[in-house]
């Protein structure tokens, strides 16, 4: 019984090992490659920016006036209109300059009131002389005549003359005073100008110790409380803060994208924004910024504004304004947007990673294949090729032919091909070692082992 099994046994070895030198054989001079197919479909070229969610316009509103803050009639969180009271610092004094300076005005029109009517004094005295004066010069021309004609006696010539000649006085008289009256009037009025521009600067004094809102607006944020003393910013020193307030009208998402990707953004593209502090809504929006100058990654601060000659990653600063807003949305919110930068419909496409460069080998004049050494130095003859190997069957045996290729647009995971091949032509996908190895025309089998995902790959995806 025992020989028996023996016997089976080693009959099952031999069996065996036929059949797996069967196979050894078969597959011998064959390469396993992953492949896939050339479709046809939709395909977006999508850029992605990180950063944080702004309202396009918002304001810090300082302190203007040192001194105590009596009140302030908002909280953080709360909407305000535009020209609404929202704080306001101690201003006794002003306020006081304000009061005198008014009732000094009212003093001033008085005055200029009194020199109008004493103007209209002087005007009247003047318009009696005048008419005086033309009686007497009548009275004087009559007795001329009648003198001449030794009709009177000469006293009661030389009294009509002493009258006229008085009237005529009296005349430049009342002129001057009718001059020196104006003259005060005008002066009058100059000084009420210079009253008024005080009280316009006594009244700025005094409007800067009270807050108001410049828009429509959310107090965003309040970083003081009444009774602190604040105080105005002078030159480059920065002065108190009041509040933060916020247009929530409209919304925008400021984010940074990778220099590489900024040549391809332009203004009026759409965006999709999504917000970690909100999973799974997404906003649409689009761009309505594009920095023109670039931003060190490290800091932040623009290249223009750095004397540091040290290469590093940098990126530009891109504005994607929210189509609709949301009150779930609050400033300094971290987000992403991906921005489609290119669309194209019905689009011949190929996964990404079957793309390849490819240095088709060159000849000598026998025929014999010549390869050019890289520690040579030397540049090869022939430039790498872009393209794809596609799987073709020659003399019943499946090869992977390299094909050149043209391409357009890039999405997340495929890529658009122009030229070189055609929907449903099987393509090699993979795996990359294979692809960086894979010579043309070679006998290749499709590899349908399942792919592993390893633990630490999910995790990092």
């Amino acid at each position: 019984m025992t020989k028996k099994i023996l016997i089976a046994v080693a009959v099952l070895i031999v069996v065996g090992g036929v059949i797996g030198l069967t196979v050894m054989r078969a597959q011998s001079g064959y390469t396993k490659v992953i492949t896939g197919k050339v479709v046809r479909q939709d395909l977006a070229s999508v850029v992605s920016g990180t950063g944080q969610i702004k309202p396009k316009t918002y304001v810090n509103l300082g302190a203007t006036a040192m001194g105590r803050i009596t009140h302030l009639y908002v909280k953080e969180g709360d909407h305000v209109k535009r020209g609404e009271v929202v704080a306001t610092i101690e201003n006794v004094q002003q306020g006081a300059n304000v009061e005198g300076q008014k009732a000094a005005i009212a003093a001033a029109n008085t005055d200029i009131t009194s020199y109008i009517a004493a103007e209209k004094t002087a005007q009247a005295n003047l318009d009696k002389s005048k008419a005086d004066l033309e009686q007497k010069k009548f009275d004087y021309d009559r007795y001329t005549a009648l003198y001449n004609d030794k009709l009177v006696s000469k006293q009661d010539f030389d009294a009509k003359k002493s009258a006229y000649d008085v009237d005529v006085a009296t005349v430049a008289q009342n002129v001057a005073a009718l001059a020196q009256t104006k003259a005060q009037t005008d002066s009058q009025r100059a000084h009420m100008q210079t009253q008024v521009a005080t009280l316009r600067f006594n009244t700025d004094l005094l409007n800067r110790t009270i807050a108001v809102a410049p828009f429509d607006g959310l107090v965003t944020n309040e970083p003081v409380r009444e009774g602190e003393t604040v105080v105005e910013g002078i030159q480059n020193a920065q002065g108190s803060t009041l509040m933060t307030l916020a247009d929530v009208s409209v919304i925008t998402a400021e984010v940074k994208v990778d220099e590489t990707d900024i040549v391809s953004v332009a203004l009026g593209q759409t965006a999709d924004v999504s917000v970690d502090a909100l999973p799974g809504k997404v906003f649409k929006g689009h761009v309505t910024e594009v920095g023109d100058q670039a931003l060190l990654r490290s800091t932040g601060v623009a290249t223009s504004q750095t004397v540091s000659g040290t290469e590093e990653a940098k990126d530009f600063k891109v504005v994607v304004t929210l189509d609709q807003t949301s009150d779930e949305l609050r400033p300094g919110l971290s987000s992403t947007a991906k921005i489609t930068t290119a669309r194209k419909e019905n689009a011949v496409t190929i996964p990404i990673q079957a793309l390849t460069l490819y240095t088709p080998p060159t000849t000598d004049s026998k025929g014999h294949v010549t390869t050019v050494s890289a520690s040579s130095g030397a540049a090869p003859a022939v430039k790498p090729q872009q393209g794809v190997f596609v799987l073709r069957s020659q003399g019943g045996k499946l090869r992977a032919i390299f094909v050149p290729v043209t391409t357009g647009i890039t999405g997340a995971t495929d890529i658009e091909v122009t030229s070189g091949v055609q929907p449903g032509d099987e393509i090699v996908t993979g795996t990359y070692r294979i692809l960086r190895s894979l010579k043309d025309n070679t006998p290749v089998k499709r590899d349908t082992t399942p792919v592993v995902v390893k633990d630490s790959d999910t995790s990092s995806s």
